[in-house]
């Protein structure tokens, strides 16, 4: 099984996030299409069915890249 960049899983989960804020200070057509594509990757990049799904599975790889100790999100510079 392919595991997820946790640098480009972050990046989602940031994104998603500051999205649904804006959402939730100014509702708009743009906005609402713009969290759907988002939760979207998210779904995708997660192997996720729903939203809910893919956002637990983001954060379960974020915590095991934690643990990992790989503070740069999962990065590795070793050869």
């Amino acid at each position: 099984m392919l595991v997820p960049d946790p640098k480009a899983v972050r990046t989602l989960l940031t994104r998603y996030a500051t999205l649904r804020i804006a959402q939730a200070e100014r509702e708009s057509p743009e906005l609402a299409r713009e969290v759907r594509v988002v939760g979207d990757r998210l779904c995708a990049i997660t192997g996720a069915a729903d939203l809910d799904e893919a956002i637990a599975r983001a954060d379960a790889l974020l915590l095991a890249s934690r643990r990992a100790g790989r503070a740069d999100g999962g990065l590795s510079l070793a050869v």
